[in-house]
This record gives structure tokens, sequence and C-alpha cells, in this order.
């Protein structure tokens, strides 16, 4: 059966480089309280997103210029049943630059339609890369308005 993991892309004039060294400051472009490092590989970091919500990473490959792999060790999502939904989840950035322009594609491997928080992460981060990590790139400044959804969870899940 083929998985449908969330993915969203943009493309930005910022070196690939630059791509890659910027993804991996989350304070300056994901709304989240950070603890850790984040900008090498081997680095372990923890994400909390309100209440007892925590993602545990660790920066699993980072190839200059190319791409940056975040694996999910642990977890915690007190919105849903499966408080575990996202361990052993993938987010991977690939970079590609061509003539100075970088054409960044996210992928969560793992996270599908068929998991309780697809909705709410969809948007979530839609916001979190099309928005606030492009703005970041191009102004050097984050987006940290939050997204708007149509469920409330969402206000809870991403700040």
């Amino acid at each position: 059966m083929e998985t449908n993991n969330f993915t969203s892309s943009f493309s930005a004039k910022i070196s690939g480089n630059e791509a890659v060294k910027k993804i991996g400051k989350i304070s300056e472009w994901w709304g989240v309280t950070f603890t850790g490092s984040s900008e090498k590989q081997g680095d372990k970091f923890i994400v909390k997103m309100g209440g007892d919500s925590f993602f545990d990473f660790t920066v699993t490959e980072l190839i200059p210029s190319k791409k940056v792999v975040w694996l999910v060790t642990d977890c915690y999502l007190p919105w849903y049943d499966d408080k575990k939904e996202w361990l052993n989840n993938r987010l991977i950035f690939d970079a590609i630059e061509i003539d100075g322009i970088t054409k960044l594609t996210f992928t969560h491997e793992g996270l599908t339609p068929e998991l309780a928080c697809f909705k709410d992460c969809d948007i979530g981060w839609t916001h979190w890369i099309k928005t606030s990590l492009f703005s970041y790139f191009v102004t050097g400044k984050g987006d940290f308005n939050q997204p708007r959804s149509r469920n409330h969870l969402l206000l809870f899940v991403f700040r």
C-alpha cells in the first residue's frame, strides 16, 4: 500500500547551504519551545507545543547544501488517542539549488491522512514551512502568527 506522507515545498532566492543552516535554527521559524541543539548530525533537541506535549528529535542526517533529516525518538501528543502518533516519524528537508534559487521540499514521513492529527498537522506544517520558514529564508524573520483552522485543537498543537 502506497503511503501519502505530508509534503510541502517552496522556492526562494537563497543558497542551499544557507537554507540548510537556517533550518537548524528552529526557534527562528517554528513557533514552539525549543531546547537542545539542531545544527549538526547527531544533535538532539526537544520541542514542546504547550501543555504536556513534547517531541524528542535526533538529527540523523545532515548533508550541507542538500538535506536535513530529523527522527522523532519520543513524543507525547495529549490531544489524540494515540499519544505516540509521531514516534519514529522522520521530518525530511530536501534542498535543491539551481542558479541561486533553492527549492525546499519538506516531507513528514509517517504523517498520512489516516492519522488523527493529519488535518491539524497539515494546516500547521503548511504555515510553518510555506509561510514562516519561507519568510525566514527571504527576510531573516519567521512568521509567528498562528495558522487559522476550523479545528480548535490546532491552537494547542502548534503553539
